[in-house]
């Protein structure tokens, strides 16, 4: 089996996280991974990424850290794939893949539109949302705020830093909505034990996102969820 690392982050882009985009290839390299997706903080998020710059510039430091990791991984025979977590309001977020660089540029609108225009512009792409934690309790999420799940491909069940009640809803909604399922370890720092506990499993190598947005949509593989396979 092949293990895929569904949501983590890096210092250079990610306010909350300690360890580089090199550091954590080498330390998934190092637990058996076979590649991640970075899902860095973006623009409207905990990003560390400045504001008085201009969009292409601040776009071009926030790919830059995708960039380091694949200069690393091209290294270890390791694969590294590009996405996104975007914060939409109200302490919800989603992870994005199937976009790049150009995508990006191409929109600075993305910073103030809604998530219904951006989920239009993201499937026009042909890439994929997933929900993040859709339960997490945190002193800066309102309570009683619901996923937006109707402009969701899927859901993420298992989340490395939420408990199993918050965890478990989002998997029973993902089996309700028959959505897609992810498994995330949301690190932060190589130093985290929950690395080597999440992820998605796969039978075959996944060497684009290309691939990995079909295999996730086809429902392949299996997931690890607290270092179990599921």
């Amino acid at each position: 089996m092949y293990l895929y690392e569904t949501h983590l982050h890096s210092s250079e882009c990610s306010a909350c996280a300690s360890s580089t985009a090199r550091e954590m290839v080498r330390r998934y390299k190092e637990a058996g991974y076979a590649g991640f997706v970075l899902t860095n903080h973006f623009i409207t998020g905990n990003t560390c990424v400045p504001k008085d710059i201009s969009w292409g510039e601040r776009m071009n430091m926030y790919y830059d850290a995708y960039l380091e990791a694949k200069d690393e991984a091209a290294q270890l025979d390791f694969d590294v794939f590009f996405g996104i977590e975007h914060h939409y309001g109200k302490g919800k977020e989603v992870l994005i893949y199937g976009i790049d660089l150009d995508f990006l540029r191409a929109h600075p609108e993305i910073e103030t539109i809604d998530i219904d225009t951006l989920a239009q512009l993201v499937h026009e792409e042909g890439g994929i949302i997933i929900h993040a934690h859709p339960y997490r309790k945190r002193g800066y999420i309102p309570e009683g705020v619901m996923p937006r799940y109707d402009v969701c491909d899927g859901i993420e069940v298992y989340n490395g830093g939420d408990d199993y009640a918050t965890n478990d809803m989002a998997y029973q909604d993902a089996v309700r909505l028959d959505k897609i399922m992810t498994s995330g370890g949301d690190v932060h720092m190589i130093s985290e034990g929950r690395i080597g506990r999440t992820g998605n499993n796969f039978e075959r190598r996944i060497r684009t996102m290309d691939e990995l947005i079909l295999a996730l949509r086809n429902k392949e593989g299996c997931l690890l969820i607290d270092g179990k396979v599921l």
